[in-house]
């Protein structure tokens, strides 16, 4: 009996290790000195191939846009062991990026202020309140998002609505994000972590994607960004 259960386990424990290359694991890589750029990659495993792939991002956080240059992905066609979540494809990744890495001075240990997570298992949210205490300010965030289709054909866009009260009881609001634009293949889109630059006058937005292919249910991420003073 103690046999066929841990025969059980195993199994369960490889299954599980193969689904977990449907969901992508998101890395904080940090932000340049001047908070200007910031850094984010994600790794995971292919559940058709079981090999690994991974990706870097390196966004300017004025402009909400990637730097050129700044979109590097890689996939490895090296079959993978139960218990490997992939992850040295991202660190092998960084290694040969390093020039590029330096050249928008991102540091690694400058990973900002996180000011909201979503843990796992926690019911998604769509409007969340929170304070700066550095700076007093506070802030209402507002996800809006619409999807079409079904199945592999489903499609979504989001926007958020994101209003600021400063300490001297000034408002501003601002939008983020592509109101109108269907992403494929998108059929949920959720807030994970909300990240205060380090000097305070930007939010890091990261989003999680939920996607469908022919392979199932996936997991990624993505990032707005703006600056609010």
């Amino acid at each position: 009996m103690i046999k066929k259960a841990l025969c059980i386990f195993l199994l369960l424990l490889i299954s599980g290790s193969v689904f977990a290359g449907d969901i992508a694991t998101f890395l904080n890589l940090g932000f340049s000195e001047d908070s200007r750029y910031f850094m984010f990659g994600e790794y995971g495993l292919d559940s058709t191939t079981s090999t690994s792939y991974a990706e870097l991002y390196i966004v300017d956080v004025t402009k909400n846009i990637f730097v050129q240059g700044g979109v590097i992905k890689k996939k490895y066609n090296i079959p993978l062991v139960p218990g490997n979540d992939g992850a040295g494809g991202l660190y092998s990744l960084l290694e040969r990026n390093y020039s590029e890495i330096k050249r928008y001075d991102i540091n690694h240990l400058v990973s900002g202020r996180y000011v909201y997570i979503r843990l796992n298992g926690d019911p998604p949210k769509s409007y969340l309140e929170f304070r700066d205490f550095n700076t007093g300010a506070e802030y209402a965030v507002t996800l809006e998002q619409s999807a079409k289709g079904s199945g592999k054909n489903v499609s979504a866009d989001f926007h958020i609505k994101v209003s600021v009260t400063f300490k001297d009881g000034k408002k501003v609001t601002h939008t983020v994000g592509r109101p109108g634009y269907m992403r494929k293949g998108v059929k949920e889109y959720l807030i994970k972590y909300i990240i205060l630059a380090p000097d305070s006058k930007s939010v890091v937005f990261v989003i999680e994607k939920h996607m469908v292919d022919s392979s199932g249910d996936n997991i990624r991420y993505m990032v707005e960004t703006k600056k609010i003073y």
